[in-house]
């Protein structure tokens, strides 16, 4: 049932023209491309979600890069960030390699999900409060079938909008004022599930040095930690 629900769900976010500024740009840049990619295809729609339901593992960006995701129609795909990302996360056991360049290359996901908060790739990389709030059932939708033990946060923006979505499905109690988001930061939702907080892999932040392999390898390594435990617990729990 849940992989029949993930499936539409794809069709739906693949689908979706709600934000008319959006859809133009997402064409737009498919249209006029970048010289280095003339000679490819373009996605040029919104981008669905990477992995399967029922996953341990839940990783939350943004929104798709113009020439990465929004090329290749494939989450952190293609670019810098997705080159951080998928490097660390198969040095963590959740990928069958460390690369994701294109569509079929190979790449599988292991108990791990890669989605966004925004489908669309955005003017400036820049998505609007409103455009953000259009894209939030899809996310609810994935927050419910991947029903995840451990959410990554890539960035403040995703931390808050995770949080806000955790509030409007019941899965957290609405907190007093926003949990403050920073790299490696835990936040406790239920007996079972936790939120971190990590830097996004974007090249502003690899390039300065605010995000180090050693700090992204870090909260991967808490995060095996963390659906660790929670395997041990519902491991005693069955006894």
């Amino acid at each position: 049932m849940s992989k029949a629900k993930w499936q539409r769900l794809r069709r739906e976010v693949t689908a979706c023209q709600k934000c008319e500024r959006l859809t133009q740009h997402c064409q737009q840049v498919a249209n006029e491309k970048r010289r280095a990619y003339r000679d490819q295809e373009y996605w040029g729609r919104p981008v669905p979600n990477l992995g399967e339901p029922k996953s341990s593992l839940l990783i939350v960006g943004l929104a798709p890069g113009a020439h990465g995701a929004n090329r290749t129609g494939r989450m952190f795909t293609g670019d810098r960030s997705g080159d951080w990302l998928y490097r660390a996360m198969f040095k963590a056991g959740f990928a069958n390699q460390p690369e994701s360049i294109k569509r079929r290359d190979g790449l599988k996901l292991v108990d791990a999900v890669v989605t966004n908060i925004g489908r669309c790739a955005p003017p400036g990389n820049k998505p609007t409060t409103q455009e953000l709030t259009n894209c939030q059932p899809f996310f609810e939708q994935t927050l419910q079938l991947v029903d995840p033990v451990v959410i990554l946060a890539l960035g403040g923006l995703a931390w808050k909008q995770t949080i806000k979505s955790m509030v409007e499905l019941d899965l957290l109690e609405r907190p007093k004022k926003m949990p403050k988001f920073s790299h490696g930061e835990q936040l406790k939702v239920d007996a079972n599930r936790v939120l971190i907080g990590s830097y996004h892999p974007s090249q502003q932040n690899t390039f300065t040095g605010r995000l180090t392999e050693a700090m992204l390898d870090n909260v991967f390594k808490v995060a095996r930690q963390q659906i660790s435990k929670a395997a041990r617990r519902a491991g005693k729990a069955k006894r």
